[in-house]
C-alpha cells in the first residue's frame, strides 16, 4: 500500500487556520526557506550515523534505504515531514508529528550482543534532533547568510517545538548554541564511526540514483562532499578523514560559492526536478 505523504497548507493561503509553530517573523522559517539547507540535511544524516544505536535501528527497520528506489522515497517522505512540521499550520504539525511518534514507537533495534532496544528512546531522538539543528545552524553560519550569532540563538530555542513533537521534552533539548555544543562535549564519548556509519558514510558520499537521472548522478557526489567537509573536525576524525585548518577554510568557501550556484534559478529548477522524478520512482514502486 503506498505511503500517503505529509500534506501542509501553503503559507501564502488566505485561508490557513494559523501560522503554524513557527510563522513568518520566525528564524526558523528564515533559515529552512534557504537552498543551502540541502547540503545541511546531508551534513546531518553525516552526522546522525555517528551515534551506534541510531543508525543500526536504521539500517534494521530500513535495509532498502541503500537502494536507489527506496532510499529516494524515503528521502521524500522525510523531506515532506519537514516541510510540515516548519510551514504548515499547527493542527497538520501536530498531526504529522503524531504519525512519526506511532511509527517510531513500533520500532526497535538489537545491539551485537542481542541486546534489544527502542528508537523512540530520548536519547536517541535527541540526538537526531540535535544534528539536524547543528547542522542547519552551522551551514546558515558558514555560508554567510544573513543571521547574527542572537539569531541563531533564536533558532535553536525555536527547535524546541519541533523536539516536542517527536516526542522529546522540550526542557531537554538545547535553547542556544553553547547548550548545543555543551551537548555534543557531553555526548562525544558514546560516538564512533561503527561499520553501519561507513557503510552510511558511502552511499551518502556516492547515493543511488534510479536509471535515468543523469543529473544526480553528476550533481549528488560533489555536494554529499561538500557536506562531509562541513563536519566538526572530531566527527570527520571518527570517519578517519580530519583534514585540517585549510580544509575547514575549504569547505567555508564550498559553502558560499554553493550558495551563489543555488540562487541561480534555472540551476536548482533543474536539480530539484531530477530529485522529484527520484523520489516519484521510488513512490512508484512501493505502491
Amino acid at each position: 500500500m503506498p505511503f500517503t505523504p505529509y500534506t501542509h497548507t501553503n503559507p501564502d493561503d488566505p485561508g490557513r487556520e494559523d501560522e503554524g509553530l513557527f510563522g513568518p517573523g520566525s528564524v526558523t522559517w528564515q533559515i529552512m526557506s534557504s537552498r543551502i539547507m540541502w547540503v545541511a540535511a546531508l551534513r546531518a544524516l553525516y552526522l546522525q550515523a555517528l551515534h551506534p544505536r541510531v543508525i543500526r535501528g536504521t539500517l534494521q527497520n530500513a535495509p532498502g534505504i541503500t537502494q536507489p528506489v527506496d532510499g529516494w522515497a524515503r528521502l521524500r517522505r522525510t523531506r515532506k515531514f519537514i516541510e510540515t512540521r516548519t510551514f504548515g499550520t499547527t493542527a497538520e504539525a501536530e498531526q504529522a508529528g503524531r504519525r512519526v511518534r506511532r511509527i517510531h514507537r513500533s520500532l526497535t533495534g538489537t545491539d551485537p550482543d542481542g541486546t534489544r532496544y527502542r528508537l523512540d528512546e530520548p536519547e536517541l531522538l535527541l540526538w537526531v534532533h540535535c544534528g539536524e539543528v547543528a547542522s542547519a545552524a552551522d551551514i546558515a553560519r558558514r555560508s554567510r547568510l544573513p543571521f547574527s550569532a542572537a539569531d541563531l540563538d533564536a533558532f535553536v530555542a525555536e527547535q524546541r517545538a519541533s523536539a516536542e513533537l517527536i516526542g522529546i521534552d522540550p526542557a531537554a533539548a538545547p535553547a542556544s548554541m553553547a547548550e548545543l555544543d555543551a551537548y555534543y562535549e557531553q555526548i562525544r564519548p558514546r560516538l564512533y564511526a561503527s561499520e553501519e556509519a561507513r557503510h552510511a558514510l558511502r552511499v551518502i558520499s556516492l547515493p543511488p540514483v534510479p536509471d535515468g537521472i543523469r543529473v544526480l548522478k553528476l550533481g549528488m557526489p560533489p555536494v554529499s562532499i561538500l557536506a562531509f567537509s562541513t563536519l566538526p573536525r572530531w566527527a570527520r576524525r571518527m570517519y578517519g578523514r580530519p583534514g585540517g585548518p585549510l580544509s575547514d577554510m575549504a569547505a567555508t568557501a564550498g559553502l558560499r560559492a554553493a550558495r551563489m550556484m543555488f540562487n541561480q534559478q534555472r540551476l536548482f529548477s533543474g536539480a530539484m526536478r531530477a530529485i522529484y522524478r527520484a523520489e516519484m520512482a521510488g513512490e512508484r514502486a512501493g505502491s
